[in-house]
């Protein structure tokens, strides 16, 4: 496989490449494989794109020009450019395995962890980066966080390890990488609307196990349980209860390790669970997997409580805004799901709920069951705003619901902030004394906002303005 890969990596030269999308992954695929000396095209559906490479207009290709496409990770293998290529037998690559294909040539002994899951990615992938750095190797986060897997392994200054964030989209399209450890965290309902079933979806995540030595699994999820039966490589589960031997787990107040010591019969001490910021449910499981992948690669019990000690989580996740009069801010804009949104309204007790956005296929009957009883009052918003709202109707006749519609002055990525001071003015009627007002839409953000981080920053910015009284 190695001269393969080697020839194929040479063969970019004088190649025609013509990569679909012009987003971070395409246009960082077009200035490595451009530096390589391939004839790069890119076609991209937004027309106000600007980039330095050919436009090529997706009503005007002649596949019989192009040696090879790459699918950047949105696009969908329906595509009428995608579905043409596999009938013309055009080579269709991806960031992934092109990156793959260069770490050979530029950094063979480098090697690569990757993390999915519905929810938790960015959090896991960080804080294993960060226990890998501990224990003295040169690691970084990369892939669906950060920089580009390509961009990274296209340096000079070659990486030990990358620790990869891979999303379904590209699992979907990702064959040739191979992991020396990696994890899956949870698979619940997202993404159905590119997938086409939830099946097909869970399947994409669980075929990250076909590329890995050792797997890294959340125990306490029904599904990656279920799922990861038949595969036959060296299986550690985690969870949120005492560990049985090959496993780690929580010990009344402590991360507990059963899985990577000398006698299974033993527990060794990760970190106390006061050292896991935020201390909630989900946060503690994610810093079991990150473990994992650290001691799957030797790195010591006292590295990997140091990293978690100095963690910082990242913006938008669970993250307090203010405390003021006895209510609490919570931005976790991050929580583009029900999954994750349900882990969110778990952490906390009296909720004022905001949310809605694009549920990406998504159902709500599963979250409102499970939350039901911390949610207070329930502000909707977006697109799928109602969809939420007609399922808390259904099963919580009791709670709340304020429907904001998006005032006129209010556009995406507009200066005005008119619809988050609209919806955090009403959260400031309704909230009483032991109220948290918590951002946790369940929903893509793309109606209404440029990003989840823009969504949580405008979030911030009203409470600011409404709440502390700050221009």
């Amino acid at each position: 496989m190695g001269g393969e890969v080697r020839e194929m990596a040479t063969l970019f030269s004088s190649q025609k490449v013509l990569i679909l999308g012009a987003g971070v992954t395409g246009i960082a695929v077009a200035q490595a494989l451009s530096k390589r000396g391939a004839h790069i095209g890119i076609v991209d559906e937004n027309k106000d794109s600007i980039f330095e490479f050919l436009r090529v207009e997706s009503d005007s290709i002649d596949l019989a020009q192009w040696d090879s496409i790459v699918v950047s990770p949105g696009w969908k293998e329906s595509h009428p450019i995608i579905q043409a290529a596999q009938l013309a037998g055009v080579a269709i690559l991806n960031e992934i395995d092109i990156a793959w294909e260069i770490h050979l040539e530029m950094a063979p002994s480098q090697k690569w962890v990757a993390i999915t899951g519905t929810n938790g990615k960015t959090t896991t992938v960080e804080m294993a980066a960060s226990m890998l750095r501990s224990g003295g190797f040169h690691a970084i986060a990369c892939g669906n966080v950060g920089e580009t897997v390509i961009s990274v392994v296209d340096q000079n200054d070659p990486f030990d390890y990358l620790v990869v964030e891979l999303s379904s989209f590209q699992l979907h399209w990702s064959k040739k990488a191979q992991f020396v450890s990696c994890a899956i965290l949870n698979i619940a309902d997202d993404h159905t609307d590119w997938h086409g079933s939830f099946e097909k979806y869970a399947q994409a995540k669980i075929s990250l196990l076909d590329r890995a030595s050792t797997a890294i699994l959340n125990g306490d999820d029904g599904v990656v349980v279920e799922q990861s039966a038949h595969w036959q490589g060296r299986k550690v589960f985690y969870g949120l209860d005492t560990p049985k031997p090959g496993e780690l787990g929580v010990v009344e107040n402590l991360l507990v390790d059963r899985a990577f010591v000398l006698d299974p019969q033993e527990a060794a001490m990760i970190c106390e669970l006061v050292h896991v910021k935020p201390t909630a449910p989900h946060n503690v499981s994610n810093a079991l997997a990150a473990a994992g992948i650290a001691r799957s690669l030797g790195v010591t019990h006292e590295a990997i409580q140091k990293a978690i000690q100095n963690f910082i989580p990242g913006r938008h996740r669970i993250e307090v805004v203010c405390e003021k009069n006895g209510i609490t801010w919570i931005d976790d804009s991050k929580a583009t799901n029900p999954h994750a949104a349900a882990a969110s309204l778990l952490s906390q007790l009296h909720v004022v709920w905001i949310a809605g956005g694009l549920a990406k296929g998504a159902k709500m009957e599963e979250l409102i069951s499970r939350t039901k009883g911390r949610i207070r009052s329930a502000i909707v918003i977006g697109t799928d705003g109602e969809l939420i709202a007609r399922e808390l109707r259904r099963q919580a006749p009791e709670v709340q619901i304020f429907k904001i519609e998006t005032p006129n002055d209010y556009h995406k990525g507009a200066e005005s902030n008119s619809l988050m001071e609209t919806v955090v003015k009403k959260a400031h009627e309704v909230a009483v004394t032991g109220d948290t007002v918590l951002l946790a839409p369940a929903c893509a953000s793309m109606d209404q906002f440029i990003s989840y981080s823009d969504r949580g920053d405008r979030f911030a910015e009203a409470v600011k303005k409404v709440v502390l009284h700050e221009e």
